[in-house]
């Protein structure tokens, strides 16, 4: 599994412009100012915090909930071969 329930946690926990992406394997997420620099050059954007709010209707997700939503991001990032 590549995105954890935690990755999700953090990018509804991050103020601003966030986004989860994935680099050299592993989930990160990042400002849209830090994805345009060299050090994310060729990441996989996954989602972006305000996509993400939309799709759970909040930050209030319990554990279940956050583990869901990286069930079904780890679906999509599998389904583009990431």
């Amino acid at each position: 599994m590549t995105v954890s329930a935690d990755d999700v946690r953090r990018l509804l926990g991050t103020d601003g412009d966030a986004v989860l992406v994935l680099i050299e394997g592993r989930a990160e997420v990042v400002t849209a100012g830090q994805l345009g620099s060299s050090q994310y050059l060729g990441a996989l954007e996954i989602i972006s915090r305000d996509e993400l709010l939309k799709r759970t209707g909040g930050t209030d997700l319990g554990d279940r909930e956050l583990e869901e939503q990286a069930a079904a991001l780890n679906t999509a990032v599998d389904e583009l071969g990431g």
